[in-house]
């Protein structure tokens, strides 16, 4: 991800639903680069103008904890593996980085991204009583363990 990418982003991040983030927090993280992973995923296009923002991730890995911020696709490309990517990338960064899990809030409402965490290994640890806003709403807490079990 770049800054030129942070006008897309906000656009998928309020398309989406996610908690609003907005242009200066995604750019505070951009400068902030150490410790964070953003990424983005283009369409297909023949000419590099003809290429959009499918979908992006913003992670920070805190100690050996992997943070996953906020992760968005277009509604329009929604189901075709793009989460999944993305997700896949950042988690291998982090095991790359030293991480020994990821953590992640997600709306208890939010049947398809559950979907997709439960999918690449998340499982539900805890819960954040009336965690977002606009609509108020809990919070699941996702936990995924590197370490690997016996």
């Amino acid at each position: 991800m770049t800054e030129h990418d942070l006008l897309e982003v906000v656009e998928i991040e309020e398309a989406s639903g996610l908690s609003p983030w907005g242009w200066e927090a995604y750019h505070r993280e951009l400068a902030a680069a150490l410790d964070v992973i953003m990424l983005v995923a283009l369409t297909d296009g023949a000419l590099e103008e003809d290429r959009r923002i499918a979908g992006f991730i913003v992670a920070r890995l805190i100690a050996t904890e992997l943070h996953i911020n906020n992760i968005g696709v277009r509604r329009s490309l929604r189901r075709s593996g793009i989460g999944t990517h993305l997700l896949a990338h950042a988690l291998s960064w982090a095991r790359r980085n030293g991480a020994k899990q990821a953590l992640l809030e997600v709306r208890d409402g939010n049947e398809a991204a559950q979907a997709l965490y439960r999918k690449c290994g998340f499982e539900v640890v805890g819960r954040r009583r009336r965690y977002y806003r606009a609509p108020v709403e809990d919070a699941l807490i996702m936990n995924l363990s590197f370490q690997r079990r016996p």
